[in-house]
């Protein structure tokens, strides 16, 4: 196992009486890393979450955090944060309010955490910092809830969907809050369905299936999981574009301009060498190319390949 590392989980197991909501699972994340975890409804994302914030105990397996062997009680050690399902907020009370009781609650020294105010400002909420919180969107919650994670200054920060119901400028905002984190040291374990956040701020994911680690790695490795993707091509002449594509061995039209709601796009699919001269004959065509992307993002590629499904389910007990 790598020197460093803020936790280290091996062969964990987690039941609920005939739900095997976690099975032989290693996980290992260094600090100073932003580490994704994804998986389909019903993988155990939220089960291995709750383990690593105290609010469940595995049945067998090791898991240390922070150094610390976490045995079969619900306690962690000092230094972790986070929140699963959503924060615990007090609707009736203010967000200044809601971080203030929650410092007098846990009994937390003058010297132990960061200020309200100062919290408050790193989520970008200090202009409603006196509003109630009944009156808060899903985002301003989320937000809310990252402050109360950060108020003692933790170690490990353990988050679920950080960008819920964030608007762009929200998300970026947050994006900024977990990249300062980790770049003064702080592991950071987040959840999340969205591809663009991992992408973005995970240097490592791991995938669970129904319970077990389908695929634990950098993410860029995870990109070369999705194989042959297929291809949106915008171009100036739609229809000289389709000959171009037609005429180029290894290359596959998925679908010709004029169908579909989006009648200019193209669809193909190839390798990306293939691809590269799909560009340079498109040119010497004096087609221009103004929009080449993937259907599927690579990861999310990636990611239906691994867990054999693209249709979220159900989740049930198996969280």
């Amino acid at each position: 196992m790598r020197s460093g590392a803020a936790v280290r989980a091996r062969g964990i197991t987690k039941t609920f009486g005939d739900v095997v909501a976690l099975d032989d699972v290693d996980l290992e994340v260094d600090a100073g890393q932003i580490h994704g975890l994804v998986g389909p409804n019903g993988a155990g994302k939220t089960t291995l979450l709750g383990l690593l914030l105290g609010l469940a105990v595995a049945d067998g397996g090791r898991l240390e955090i922070l150094g610390t062997q976490v045995g079969r009680t619900l306690a962690v050690p000092d230094g972790v944060a986070g929140f699963v399902d959503g924060p615990g907020l007090y609707p009736s009370l203010t967000a200044r309010q809601n971080l203030s009781a929650l410092i007098a609650l846990r009994g937390y020294g003058p010297n132990e955490t960061v200020g309200v105010g100062e919290a408050l400002e790193q989520v970008g909420l200090a202009e409603v910092a006196d509003d109630r919180v009944r009156g808060f969107s899903l985002g301003m919650r989320q937000r809310l809830g990252l402050a109360a994670a950060l108020l003692t200054k933790p170690r490990l920060l353990v988050i679920d969907e950080p960008a819920n119901g964030l608007d762009p400028a929200g998300k970026r905002h947050v994006h900024r809050v977990l990249t300062d984190l980790a770049g003064n040291g702080t592991a950071v374990v987040m959840s999340s369905h969205r591809m663009d956040d991992l992408a973005a701020l995970c240097s490592e994911v791991t995938i669970l299936a129904v319970g077990r680690v389908v695929f634990s790695g950098p993410v860029n490795k995870l990109a070369a999981e999705s194989g042959e993707l297929d291809y949106r091509v915008l171009t100036s002449d739609p229809e000289a574009a389709h000959a171009v594509a037609s005429d180029l061995d290894g290359l596959r039209v998925v679908r010709p301009p004029g169908d579909g709601p989006d009648g200019d796009v193209l669809i193909v699919g190839g390798p990306v060498p293939v691809l590269d001269e799909l560009v340079v004959r498109l040119v010497g065509a004096g087609v221009a190319l103004r929009e080449l992307s993937p259907v599927v993002a690579p990861l999310e590629a990636a990611f239906l390949s691994l867990t054999g499904t693209g249709d979220e389910e159900e989740e049930g007990n198996a969280r």
